[in-house]
């Protein structure tokens, strides 16, 4: 589906489409809300994706120039119960440096917990 930089919808009772837009760069309910507002007065944000590029994109805000770290964090029993399914997963897709830094763990673990129960 095409997503327009624009949409207009200057149709009676236009709200009730609203919900029905799924990728637009900004949408312009009614016949009183020409898109020159949007550009000029409303306060919304008049730098938009182009090319049908609102499929994937908003248009520029605060959140453009801010970075994102993800950060995870397992407890040993985290690891222990999630390890084995990563390690398959990392040796389905060839991965063998990923599948062994879970695997090693798992062995230290594994050795702790055996040499404790001596």
């Amino acid at each position: 589906m095409y997503a327009p930089e624009h949409l207009i919808i200057n149709v009676e009772d236009a709200e009730k489409w609203e919900s029905f837009i799924e990728n637009a760069g900004s949408v312009f309910l009614g016949q009183w809300t020409p898109e020159s507002v949007g550009d000029y007065a409303s306060g919304t944000n008049h730098v938009l994706p182009t090319y049908g590029y609102a499929r994937m994109y908003g248009g520029v805000s605060l959140d453009s120039f801010l970075k994102y770290i993800t950060v995870q964090s397992l407890t040993e029993e985290g690891l222990r119960n999630l390890g084995p399914y990563v390690a398959t997963m990392a040796d389905v897709e060839g991965l063998e440096a990923h599948k062994r830094a879970v695997t090693l763990r798992l062995q230290d673990i594994e050795a702790r917990q055996t040499s404790n129960w001596r």
